[in-house]
């Protein structure tokens, strides 16, 4: 959606006093821990653009909470998984030798979002260490949060999705389906199948191209949404901020559903 058609969807310009005022009635408080995915053209025509919705984040959740956002950079991976668009055969060990390493200060997002390639570069956001699926953020938990983001399955154990969890974060969706909490879901069910990736990293100073082990994922996240909301009426809260739908539910119980739920409805 361009900006043409977030103008047309808005009555008035969306302003950072709204999103306050939306995100705390969406229950969304200080002192929280928060995983977020959003929309911005979804939120309508939004005064100050993305900095405006940072803003209203992290005022809500004051300097208490802690504020997190994937800022995945997919542009790094192995060329020969890319399907949307996929390369010619023949450019694949051109750009695996010769794509930049990944820098957290300055890689780019890839598919985000404009709020989280806008969120990584705020002051005192961090971000953490993983060449195609980092994740940034800031408050009271960041260090932690970030402080272990091992290469091998990036969204398992041990990643900061996992160390979220244990925080007892909430997941918040503003106009968007995307639920990278899933993931880590995907890691702890039994039956989690496993594929190669790659990126190019830094060691020592020197760029290098990495492989490691990530999971194989496929595309039933929202059956298991649904299924969930089925069987615990009010775990998902929905209202909205700004002029889109927006989702807010606890991360924990969703991850320890997704896992049986895994295990129950994948071969």
């Amino acid at each position: 959606m361009g900006e043409r058609e977030a103008i047309e969807r808005s009555d008035e310009p969306v302003t950072v006093d709204r999103l306050r005022s939306d995100l705390r009635t969406l229950a969304l408080e200080p002192g929280d821990t928060v995983l977020v995915h959003c929309s911005l053209s979804a939120l309508g025509w939004v005064s100050g653009g993305a900095p405006a919705v940072v803003d209203s984040l992290q005022e809500v959740l004051t300097e208490v909470g802690t504020l997190a956002m994937p800022t995945h950079s997919t542009q790094l991976s192995d060329p020969a998984r890319w399907e949307n668009p996929p390369v010619p055969d023949f450019w694949i060990e051109r750009i695996r030798e010769t794509a930049p390493p990944f820098r957290a200060p300055v890689t780019p997002t890839r598919t985000m979002g404009a709020v989280a390639e806008c969120f990584r570069g705020y002051p005192e956001v961090v971000r953490s260490d993983h060449p195609t699926h980092s994740v940034a953020v800031w408050g009271s938990e960041s260090e932690r949060v970030v402080s272990e983001h091992p290469l091998d399955r990036p969204h398992g154990e041990d990643s900061p999705l996992a160390t979220l969890s244990d925080l007892d974060s909430k997941v918040l969706r503003l106009g968007v389906t995307a639920n990278t909490s899933l993931h880590l879901a995907e890691n702890r069910a039994a039956n989690a199948r496993y594929g190669e990736n790659g990126a190019p990293v830094l060691v020592d100073g020197e760029r290098e191209w990495a492989t490691f082990e990530e999971i194989e994922s496929e595309d039933d996240f929202r059956a298991l949404e649904t299924d969930f909301e089925r069987e615990r009426p009010g775990a998902v809260r929905r209202g909205p901020v700004g002029e889109a739908e927006a989702t807010l539910c606890e991360m924990r119980p969703l991850v320890e559903f997704g896992a049986e739920w895994f295990e129950e409805n994948r071969d």
